[in-house]
């Protein structure tokens, strides 16, 4: 069980910690197991789109890291550290690559403290994103991060969890202003109701009783995300077929149960 203080609601389950039990991992408390196992009963193929989603981002931060030259990182809504994060990618293609973590689960926040204590390229901020005035200004974000130069932003599985009212594409846009040419967008997002098989909407509903309810979108609307970028070959697919390793079948393709995308700012 996972350390915490008195900011922690473990009264209700947290969509971060769900996600950490998804992936096998031990950063979560029995409200948060009970919830998943609910979500898992309904549908099993949450656990493989855990998965598929992690899988991205390694190879999304690796093209970065690797390919398009990029040394800078804000992964926006970082979630719960496990092996094979941002900073464990990245910092495998130059040590010197410089990652900021941002998320507003406390128990995230902590845990990613531990995990990158001693490490002087990479923070953690405990923020919301919908706040980027005050993570645009964090001092830990000035430290690490050059804003006259390129970086990739990182919002991978967090729109689904901002609702329409509080206008997600804004949020995006607001980090995209803060952008120079030549950084880039990588975005991966739950889909609606239309991709998920079963009695999706009874597994979402459980959501809504967590600290984060989840909103789903279609493929046309996460594309919308990216105005003002680019979208890097091969657009905004199934999670799984993005730059995949080896060859995916369309079973797998559909079994993401998410688009994900890069985009490159003009």
């Amino acid at each position: 069980m996972p350390d915490f203080d008195e900011s922690v609601d473990v009264s209700r389950p947290n969509p971060a910690r769900m996600y950490d039990y998804y992936l096998g991992g031990a950063h979560n408390f029995a409200v948060d197991r009970e919830a998943a196992d609910r979500v898992l009963a309904i549908l099993p193929e949450t656990r493989e789109f855990a998965i598929r989603n992690r899988e991205f981002l390694q190879r999304v931060v690796r093209f970065l890291a690797a390919d398009a030259g990029i040394t800078q990182f804000l992964d926006l809504g970082s979630g719960i550290p496990t092996v094979g994060n941002v900073h464990e990618v990245a910092q495998a293609v130059d040590p010197g690559n410089r990652v900021v973590y941002v998320d507003h689960e406390p128990v995230a926040v902590a845990q990613s403290q531990r995990l990158l204590a001693g490490n002087p390229y990479a923070a953690v901020i405990h923020a919301d994103v919908r706040d980027h005035d005050s993570i645009l200004s964090h001092p830990e974000t000035l430290r690490l991060l050059d804003f006259s130069q390129p970086l990739a932003v990182l919002m991978l599985q967090v729109l689904p969890f901002i609702r329409d009212s509080d206008d997600p594409g804004r949020v995006v846009a607001s980090y995209r202003d803060a952008c120079v040419s030549g950084s880039y967008l990588a975005l991966a997002h739950s889909l609606s109701f239309d991709y998920w098989p079963g009695a999706v909407a009874e597994a979402v509903d459980m959501y809504t009783r967590s600290t984060h309810p989840l909103n789903l979108r279609s493929p046309d609307q996460v594309a919308a995300f990216f105005a003002g970028y680019d979208v890097v070959d091969p657009g905004v697919v199934f999670t799984a077929v993005w730059r995949p390793e080896k060859p995916v079948s369309d079973d797998e393709a559909v079994g993401s149960r998410a688009v994900a995308g890069l985009g490159l700012l003009h």
